[in-house]
């Protein structure tokens, strides 16, 4: 009994830092999750007219803009000062710029300056998030064990879709409960509110938390004995493990933006579903995917993260068009379609946070991965929704969306030609991770993942 005790107690700074990271995510995909779900009030609210949805859609989009520079601040401020500071500060500028959307004045009551104060609220969440992700993947892979890193990863992941499901969970009841027409009036305003106590939950939490094992060891390392850090070395050195990088989150994200945010716009127009129902549906969709996060971060573990990213890219290359095609017949074969690809996607969502802070040694690896992972979220995540959006304006091509994620499936192929295994690694030192353990073989690993 004793022991036991005692090994509660070891594991209760570890599930904290889960927690804490996890939460983060939470608030940031909070935010996304409540902007995709009351992307038709925000229209109507502050870009009313003919272009009303791509203006909205492009209030989503410049969020990104300043991610690669909050990624350049933050990150090389990460590995100088350390993860924990940086993760505190974050938090909360992003739950700020959150609640602040939902104090705005509308265009009906200020014009011009409305619009333009939701995008500068848009930039400086985005600007904060170019930080937040990458310390919170790199901070708990270097708490996690090595052994078990896909598994306790897959949690931050979990925060992702928390977030986004108790987003558009928040919207739905805000809709059952105070009808259309309040919630075009003043309700929409309501969710953007409540990331305040969230993101002041989570800075407590952080604030609480013990610096990484990995990156306090290299901190007591003699200087003489660290490589240099920074986004020069970055680029550099680590040509190859940030293109690497660039290439895998080209897919990531050009899927989880389609399908996450850009879905419920894409729904109403296809099947002209109503506010309600196409947040239901999307709802379902989202908790199958979040159930499904632990087991494939435990199989990563098992098996290596190569084979789930190859097994997930290779299925949506080929399924893509078939199940957006399904997704026209109707409500029962949309949600469906909605759920293999979500499914199928699941694999790469599971590992990131196990994947990409083991691309790069200690000393760069969160400038390494937010510079990497913001740039390219930059252009080709943050922009799917309005890509999609404008081609489908003007061609009518329903099917953009599939064919725009299998390009991206393809780039992320290429990519994961260069990704070195890392499953079971140390994140210790400053040499690059690569793993040593014998997994089973290529042909077990396969039918395992796609079993799974």
């Amino acid at each position: 009994m004793q022991d036991s005790t005692e090994t509660n107690r070891s594991d209760f700074p570890l599930r904290r830092s889960v927690a804490a990271s996890a939460l983060g995510n939470a608030t940031e995909w909070f935010d996304y999750g409540v902007y995709a779900a009351t992307a038709g009030y925000l229209t109507s609210a502050f870009f009313p007219g003919q272009w009303g949805t791509l203006g909205t859609m492009l209030g989503f989009a410049v969020s990104f803009v300043l991610r690669p520079l909050g990624g350049m601040v933050w990150g090389p401020l990460g590995d100088r000062i350390g993860r924990k500071a940086v993760l505190a500060t974050t938090i909360l500028l992003m739950s700020v710029a959150t609640g602040a959307i939902g104090i705005l004045p509308t265009h009906a009551s200020a014009g011009l300056l409305a619009p333009v104060l939701l995008i500068v609220l848009r930039v400086v969440q985005g600007f904060s998030t170019g930080g937040e992700y990458g310390g919170a993947a790199t901070y708990l892979a270097e708490c996690a064990a090595d052994r078990k890193r896909g598994f306790l990863g897959s949690f931050l992941e979990f925060g992702t879709l928390a977030g986004f499901v108790g987003g558009s969970a928040v919207v739905l009841a805000c809709q059952v409960a105070l009808g259309s027409d309040a919630m075009h009036a003043w309700g929409w305003r309501i969710p953007f509110l409540l990331a305040v106590p969230l993101g002041l939950t989570g800075w407590y939490l952080r604030a609480k938390l013990d610096e990484s094992p990995v990156f306090t060891e290299l901190s007591e390392q003699d200087d003489r004995d660290t490589p240099p850090g920074g986004l020069r070395e970055v680029l550099t050195t680590y040509r190859r493990e940030l293109l690497t990088l660039i290439g895998l989150v080209v897919a990531l994200n050009v899927v989880n933006y389609t399908l996450l945010t850009y879905q419920p716009t894409y729904l109403r127009h296809t099947l002209d579903l109503g506010e309600s129902t196409t947040t239901a549906m999307m709802l379902i969709g989202q908790l199958v995917m979040m159930v499904s996060l632990p087991f494939f971060g435990r199989l990563s573990d098992r098996v290596g993260r190569r084979p789930l990213w190859l097994v997930s890219l290779t299925g949506l290359t080929v399924l893509a068009v078939p199940m957006y095609w399904l997704m026209g017949r109707g409500i029962v074969w949309a949600v469906l379609g909605f759920i293999v690809l979500g499914l199928l996607y699941v694999p790469q969502l599971s590992t990131i946070s196990s994947t990409f802070p083991a691309i790069f040694p200690t000393h760069v690896r969160y400038a390494g991965f937010a510079l990497g992972y913001n740039v390219s979220t930059a252009a080709f995540g943050g922009t799917a929704p309005l890509v999609n959006e404008a081609v489908i304006e003007r061609t009518d091509w329903s099917l953009f969306p599939a064919v725009y994620m299998v390009a991206a499936s393809l780039i992320g192929l290429v990519a994961c030609a260069f990704l070195r295994e890392t499953a079971g690694t140390s994140l210790h030192g400053t040499e690059i991770p690569e793993s040593t353990v014998e997994f089973t073989s290529r042909k077990a690993v396969a039918t395992n993942a796609v079993q799974a």
